[in-house]
């Protein structure tokens, strides 16, 4: 109360079946639009719509079981890897953690952990690497089989070859489920179908990712930053 809002004029289109991307700085409202988008609280004026129908008119609880999300700091439990995993869904099959496991590039890794999925990782994961916490908490988010998965920037503490298995994961299961990205990474969005760029709370750029550096504009800036490549290439059509 008294502060000037966080977010202003925002108009966001998240399509299903599409990965759509959301960066800015720390501090342009990044994190607060997905409190928004998951429901921990309403918009002081507009509205949040799921299926054209208003966020606060549907149960919320009922919402929240079809979405998987990911955080950027990865909370497991001191239990083993498969009761880790079953959090999320205490009726999956094995059948189904190995699958959830091999799309989050997991498996391969618990398999040579000493009693494999039977693993105690201890307190918040650390007998494990950040990297592989990261894979878990993946794995995790689509045993649910979500129907929208979140990943708050999932990327942004890893290491370079732990972001590419992350980045591989968010490929295999893009266009089979609706993907939301907040990334501070933007190696990992080169792909997305749809990229907003916030700042100060307000939506400044909105398009592709070759299409927004040929804008020249704020995301070229972010991306140069990065010390990624930033030559848009431009693809000759007939």
């Amino acid at each position: 109360p008294g502060h000037n809002p966080v977010l202003n004029d925002i108009n966001i289109k998240i399509k299903k079946g599409e990965v759509t991307a959301i960066v800015g700085e720390s501090g342009s409202g990044k994190s607060t639009l997905i409190d928004l988008l998951i429901g921990f609280y309403g918009p002081d004026k507009g509205v949040i719509l799921a299926d054209k129908k208003p966020l606060q008119e549907l149960d919320i609880y009922s919402f929240r079981q079809h979405i998987g999300y990911v955080p950027q700091d990865t909370v497991l439990f001191n239990d083993t890897v498969r009761n880790n995993l079953l959090w999320s869904n205490e009726e999956a099959t094995e059948k189904e953690i190995i699958e959830a496991c091999e799309i989050a590039n997991a498996h391969e890794f618990i398999m040579k952990l000493p009693e494999l999925y039977n693993t105690v990782v201890g307190e918040r994961g650390i007998r494990l690497s950040g990297g592989e916490c990261q894979r878990i908490a993946l794995a995790r988010a689509l045993l649910r089989k979500p129907e929208l998965l979140i990943l708050d920037e999932a990327t942004s503490a890893l290491d370079s070859r732990s972001e590419l298995l992350i980045k591989n994961a968010i490929e295999k299961v893009a266009h089979k489920t609706t993907v939301v990205v907040i990334a501070h990474r933007l190696s990992t969005i080169v792909n997305a179908d749809s990229i907003y760029v916030l700042q100060k709370g307000r939506i400044i750029e909105h398009g592709r990712y070759q299409e927004l550096i040929l804008r020249d504009g704020k995301f070229k800036d972010m991306v140069k930053y990065q010390g990624l490549d930033y030559k848009a290439k431009v693809l000759n059509t007939m």
